[in-house]
């Protein structure tokens, strides 16, 4: 009988992909070689990579950017901005004493000595600097501000090598991903009155000037909403790239973007944010001969953020009702073919630090309803649940409007739901206002389902640290979009980055998401797999399974 709900839905999917997929398929179009167009199915809501976490500004920004340090396709830390990665024995890592005695750490960095900005100013440590300075004060609105709060002091040794002062001794002092260099002279002026920062940085009102860009290609054209255009950077101090420009399309509909590969108006869908699974193993049993298909597991979770201030939903035991009364592995199994995992939490099992031993909630609507008459809705009235004052119990999921995938998801939960006595209504948004508003400033009163993509070994400091809870008062910082607050949490993400022993910071890592199992500060549902579909004369693109994207090494893409 649980069944049945989900088999319907899927019935219908498939009908609806069979409309698109079985659409005669003209041979590709192929591109000149020298224009590459890509399928996405978000347009960015902004441009700033300090501001805001949006999956489709990252890809985009890949391509006209270098992060200084990364993590490359075999999930391996490497410079790309810099010189050499900071270690004990070459130097440049040091144990040092913070001001009020603790256990701190210096750093140092070289930048690439021909490292330029696309307007030809050299990167300099005075952008360095800046940037630092910007994002530790309260009212940037930086999404990473933590990282920029524990770094004391940067000296300055020349123009291109500095050390930062940081404040604790971590496991993984190499990485500084989340130092996301802004030009210090475009972007000093912009910031002088950092409340209105948001709004007054280049990159949002003049996003096609080439000294905002420094990767192997710049901005040259966006029309918001519809598509932009990146052409090569002549500053560019690496491999030249094949293709003269890329025009990245937004197409928010998934099914959409099928239509328009078969037409020749895009020539590749991105696999970081294009088709979902289910669309792609239709598509690919008609046009297997045509464009080359690759499914790339990786660290992608899928999962429903609760809104911990609302007091139904503050009850634990209306979130463990949630996730027993929803059938995960069905989801997996009939929607995803297997591809999509049941997730038992954050951390992924291809993550060496993951815990087997992880509490696990199967799909059980008896316990389900159990757990929702113990919190008190026990009275039924035609068929949903309310409480002692007569209150129903209705609640809001929100998520990506056109996002067919998401969309079906919603349907089969809001299904399940209905048969423990849960009134799901189903609301959604375009991607650029999702991300841009409703998350980022906690503007869901419900739930809102989207995912996030990490880099190995992550510690999730900026989404359950107790200090990362966007409000207006920090301008809307940090990541802890639930309002997940627990100061065992705290100590535990605390000394997961300093105890570097193995033993003790495997026992740490476990702990993490044992706590996360049972707090439940969002409701995990399955690992994303995602599924590239290239045409057969692209070459080069390799995905990386983490939220390093594959356009970090746009220059190696080739056209054969």
């Amino acid at each position: 009988m649980a069944d049945k709900p989900i088999r319907n839905f899927f019935r219908y999917w498939m009908c609806a992909l069979a409309l698109v997929c079985g659409l005669a398929i003209a041979p590709p179009a192929f591109a000149a070689k020298d224009t590459l167009v890509i399928g996405i199915s978000q347009f960015p809501r902004n441009f700033n990579p300090n501001i805001e976490s949006m999956l489709a500004k990252s890809y985009v920004l890949a391509m006209a950017r270098r992060q200084i340090t990364i993590y490359d396709p075999n999930w391996k830390l490497i410079c790309l901005l810099c010189t050499e990665l900071p270690t004990y024995k070459n130097g440049r890592a040091k144990n040092e004493k913070t001001a009020d005695g603790k256990d701190g750490i210096a750093v140092t960095y070289s930048l690439l000595p021909q490292a330029v900005w696309g307007d030809g100013t050299p990167i300099t440590v005075k952008d360095v600097l800046f940037t630092w300075q910007a994002g530790r004060h309260k009212q940037s609105g930086f999404g990473n501000s933590e990282l920029f709060e524990r770094i004391t002091s940067i000296d300055v040794i020349d123009d291109k090598t500095f050390t930062l002062h940081v404040n604790k001794r971590t496991c993984d002092f190499a990485g500084i991903s989340g130092l996301e260099l802004l030009p210090a002279h475009i972007e000093e002026a912009n910031f002088a009155e950092p409340v209105e920062y948001r709004k007054r940085s280049a990159y949002e009102t003049d996003t096609t000037n080439p000294g905002l860009w420094y990767g192997p290609y710049r901005i040259a054209e966006v029309v918001s909403g519809s598509h932009i255009v990146l052409e090569r950077n002549p500053k560019w101090w690496g491999q030249k790239p094949a293709f003269k420009r890329i025009i990245v399309k937004a197409i928010e509909n998934t099914a959409a973007l099928t239509a328009n590969l078969l037409s020749g108006d895009i020539d590749y869908i991105a696999g970081e944010l294009g088709m979902t699974v289910d669309q792609a193993l239709a598509f690919e049993k008609r046009a297997k001969d045509k464009f080359d298909f690759e499914y790339k597991s990786g660290l992608i979770y899928e999962h429903i953020d609760v809104n911990l201030d609302n007091p139904v939903l503050a009850d634990i035991r209306m979130r463990r009702a949630l996730l027993h009364a929803i059938d995960r592995n069905a989801i997996n199994q009939q929607l995803f073919a297997g591809h999509q995992p049941v997730a038992h939490g954050q951390t992924n099992p291809l993550d060496t630090v993951y815990n087997p031993d992880t509490p696990k909630y199967a799909y059980d609507p008896k316990q389900a309803k159990a757990l929702l008459d113990a919190a008190g809705w026990s009275v039924i009235k035609q068929g949903i649940r309310h409480n002692a004052k007569g209150e129903r119990l209705q609640l809001e999921l929100m998520t990506t409007a056109g996002n067919k995938s998401r969309e079906l998801v919603q349907q089969v939960i809001q299904s399940q739901l209905k048969q423990v006595g849960i009134d799901l209504r189903l609301r959604n948004e375009p991607a650029r206002v999702f991300f841009g508003d409703t998350v980022s400033q906690r503007k869901f009163p419900d739930m809102v389902m989207y995912a996030w993509v990490s880099a190995p070994q992550n510690i999730p400091r900026t989404t359950l640290y107790s200090t990362q809870v966007p409000t207006p008062e920090n301008n809307w910082s940090g990541q802890n979009y639930p309002g997940y607050r627990n100061p065992v949490m705290d100590k535990v993400l605390d000394d997961v980055e300093t105890v570097c022993e193995d033993a003790p910071q495997k026992k740490l890592w476990h702990d993490m998401q044992r706590l996360y199992a049972e707090d439940l500060p969002a409701l995990p549902l399955y690992f994303r797999a995602n599924p590239f579909i290239m045409p057969k004369w692209l070459k080069g693109v390799t995905p990386t399974g983490h939220q390093f994207t594959s356009p970090n090494w746009v220059e190696t893409w080739t056209a054969e």
